[in-house]
């Protein structure tokens, strides 16, 4: 789950970490007095007016603003309020502004970048540090790998003090700011682990004029499965900045993840749906979609999967690959065919069943009455999907 930046930066206070202090606004006030408010209320010569989206690269798109005057602060709140800000993480589309944070200008002596995250080669949470702050991460991995320092945080004994200094030297830091570096390190690792997140990334943190620290971001990842540990989390979720389709599969705890091809893609087990994705792939089609049903395949959870699916209009056939292990096959075409009849068939379905009474499902299947495609095979299934999507 992802939050806003402002309040991973809540977060981030409660353990420890520095973060320049802020004004959130939601949309639906008068923008420009609450952005006089917040101004009035920070008392700085230089404010920050930053648009709240679940995307990175804010500012080249326009959504980071410094203002001089409280005027220039609530033109600028009302100008990014209520914008399509467009980033490379948002694609061409972007993504509706309806928050704002105004935080406190300060005085920045230089840019670093700070992430932590699950490293599934090395199966250990890893801290990164890198003087090449404000950058995407990603480029500088790219271009210059050797300014990205790590240290692999060992599970039994957790992030230690002697690997935060490392990390603090590796940035070249000296005296005060070393300090704070340190200091903040193992906050940041403190609250990572206490939190249960996937991510942590402040981009930039700061090392300021006065000799310390600073978060200026804060992206913060959870960790799905361990929500219910978290219940306070609930609350911290925005809907608005999620997939609506997204949305609708988690209801019948399906997970759906939309792509940009034209098959669409109805599978159980996520190890089976990715492969499912490449064999598409390896005959020359395109994944519209990662929908993974589950081990209990029923009418239920096939039809909410079909109207997800056909929600996209990129979709020009639908494959379904379910392999009969948890539930028999021929109890899943018995969805299938029931799913069908209730949504219609809008597109060319492929149907490819495999494991327990996988033939009486075929013959299910080819007596329903119903214009569905039999596969005997996944190569086989890859192929007609493909071809139908073609509208061979």
């Amino acid at each position: 789950m992802k939050i806003h930046e402002y309040q991973g930066k809540e977060i981030l206070r409660r353990f420890g970490v520095p973060v320049p202090t802020g004004v959130a606004i939601l949309e639906g006030g008068d923008v420009r007095e609450e952005a006089g408010k917040a101004w009035d209320g920070l008392g700085k010569a230089v404010a920050v007016v930053k648009a709240q989206i679940h995307a990175g690269g804010r500012g080249k798109g326009g959504g980071v603003k410094l203002a001089r005057s409280r005027e220039e602060c609530q033109d600028l709140a009302f100008q990014i309020m209520g914008m399509q800000l467009v980033t490379h993480q948002t694609g061409p589309q972007g993504q509706k502004v309806r928050r704002l944070w105004i935080e406190e200008g300060c005085g920045i002596d230089h840019e670093y970048y700070a992430g932590i995250v699950l490293d599934r080669q090395s199966s250990r949470v890893t801290f990164m540090v890198s003087t090449e702050g404000g950058m995407e991460i990603e480029k500088v991995a790219a271009e210059a790998p050797e300014k990205i320092i790590k240290e692999a945080v060992d599970p039994r004994v957790g992030f230690q003090a002697f690997q935060a200094r490392r990390l603090a030297f590796g940035l070249g830091l000296k005296g005060d700011q070393h300090k704070a570096a340190v200091k903040t390190f193992l906050a940041l690792a403190k609250a990572y682990e206490a939190t249960d997140a996937s991510l942590f990334e402040i981009n930039p943190l700061v090392s300021t004029t006065d000799g310390g620290m600073l978060a200026l971001d804060a992206k913060v990842n959870f960790d799905d499965n361990a929500l219910f540990r978290h219940k306070d989390f609930a609350e911290l979720r925005d809907l608005a900045e999620e997939d609506p389709n997204e949305i609708e599969a988690s209801k019948f705890e399906l997970n759906y993840i939309k792509l940009d091809g034209t098959v669409g893609c109805m599978v159980n087990g996520a190890g089976l749906a990715m492969g499912t994705m490449d064999i598409i792939k390896h005959v020359g089609g395109e994944p519209a979609n990662f929908l993974d049903v589950g081990g209990g395949a029923n009418a239920v959870t096939v039809e909410a999967g079909f109207n997800i699916i056909l929600s996209d209009p990129n979709v020009k056939a639908v494959l379904i690959n379910i392999f009969g292990g948890i539930v028999r096959c021929d109890r899943v075409a018995g969805g299938v065919i029931e799913a069908v009849k209730k949504v219609g068939l809008k597109v060319p379905v492929v149907v490819r069943l495999a494991g327990t009474n996988h033939e009486e499902a075929a013959e299910m299947l080819r007596t329903s009455g119903i214009d569905l495609i039999v596969a005997h095979n996944l190569q086989d299934a890859a192929e007609k999907v493909v071809a139908a999507a073609r509208g061979n």
